[in-house]
């Protein structure tokens, strides 16, 4: 092989093996938090929305979360806590979920999390999120 060739050599290895595949970076403890109190959240609203009529589905504790409100751990114990609903397994699958976050929010990422507000009247509705209309001035 000629010098010219050997000097080639390294370029077209790493034209052959290609670039190197960019991971995402892993889950922080505050994204999984965020994404699993928007899923509980979701969930909860699909439950009452499947099973109205069941009466243990009418009377769970309201679930609407935000992991900034520092009610937000007891509002968790207390949706844990209530009566099982034994004919709807979806209940059961939720409280999994919740007592998830619990362990999440009270032990791994305590450090994590800054509570903004101890509003516990705010978990008790779905937050209303009002768009923005732009200005249309001259």
């Amino acid at each position: 092989m000629t010098p010219q060739l050997f000097q080639l050599f390294p370029l077209l290895l790493l034209l052959l093996a290609g670039l190197p595949a960019t991971r995402p970076a892993p889950p922080t403890c505050y994204s999984r938090m965020l994404a699993l109190s928007r899923e509980i959240t979701s969930d909860f609203q699909s439950l009452q929305a499947t099973e109205p009529s069941e009466a243990c589905v009418r009377y769970l504790p309201r679930l609407y979360l935000d992991i900034h409100n520092y009610c937000v751990l007891a509002k968790l114990r207390e949706f844990v806590a209530s009566p099982q609903c034994w004919k709807v397994a979806q209940v059961d699958a939720l409280k999994d979920k919740v007592r998830k976050l619990y362990t999440i929010l009270n032990s791994f990422c305590r450090r994590d999390l800054v509570f903004l507000s101890d509003d516990c009247y705010a978990l008790e509705y779905p937050i209303l999120v009002t768009p923005v209309l732009p200005d249309h001035q001259s």
